[in-house]
């Protein structure tokens, strides 16, 4: 057999499960550190519950996928430790393959975070192919209000475990418990959760936009300004409304 025939032959096998987002979808993509709360407290020993060098490492992760990765990205979010991104809508990288955009991120995004870190991290990827814009929206404020959940509790767990309490102990303190309940126990605490830095409960967002720098003509002997392409790095990002109108803007002028 002729080797292109059966090069032919056994690639049916490797590609039998390959899918394609279809061209009129919009794409998002999750990235998930795994067993990450090993390495960031055991390991690593980061601050509990939040540390600016951990975040600092996500939104380096994120900054490199967004212009690196060979995908036009036009936002990124992270919170925790995961990080959401969100395509350009005419991004046809790898054909809109599944397999390759998936393996892609995973691979760099582990890359990257193990080299800046200086001990081996690997993440995996998911892709959410997602209808119109308004599910966009939708994807985005979910990931926003997880964030916001997600650092209710961390705040309080950690305030019982710092108190003294077991994990079990801690986790049993707090199972069903309401939000209005959560916020009077750190208030009682002296921490009003709502003064909390606003990255630590809304997470992060990186998004491209103009970055005026100043130069010098040596010829005119004169000062420059000229206008960079940059990715900006936004820890006070808005609620709500005001949060889905943000990334609607950036899709519309990306």
């Amino acid at each position: 057999m002729k080797f292109d025939d059966f090069d032919a032959s056994m690639r049916i096998y490797e590609e039998s499960l390959d899918q394609y987002i279809l061209p009129d979808m919009y794409i998002a993509a999750r990235l998930d550190g795994r067993s990450f709360t090993r390495l960031t407290k055991e390991v690593c020993g980061f601050e509990a519950p939040f540390d600016a060098r951990f975040r600092d490492l996500m939104t380096g992760t994120v900054k490199t996928l967004m212009t690196d990765s060979g995908f036009r990205i036009i936002y990124g979010y992270t919170e925790s430790d995961e990080m959401s991104l969100l395509f350009h809508p005419e991004d046809n990288t790898f054909s809109r393959k599944v397999r390759k955009i998936n393996t892609t991120l995973a691979g760099e995004a582990s890359a990257y975070f193990s080299l800046a870190l200086g001990k081996a991290a690997s993440f995996d990827c998911r892709v959410c192919p997602l209808p119109n814009m308004g599910k966009v929206l939708d994807y985005f404020l979910w990931r926003q209000e997880d964030s916001h959940r997600n650092s209710l509790n961390a705040h309080c767990y950690w305030l019982l475990r710092k108190e003294g309490m077991t994990q079990k102990e801690a986790t049993a303190e707090l199972e069903g418990k309401s939000v209005a309940y959560k916020n009077e126990l750190l208030f009682r605490r002296g921490i009003n959760y709502n003064d909390l830095p606003t990255w630590q409960k809304r997470g992060v967002g990186l998004y491209f936009t103009d970055i005026e720098k100043k130069g010098w003509d040596p010829v005119k002997q004169t000062e420059t300004v000229t206008a960079r392409r940059e990715v900006y790095t936004d820890y006070e990002l808005p609620l709500g409304d005001d949060y889905r109108a943000m990334i609607k803007r950036l899709t519309e002028t990306a």
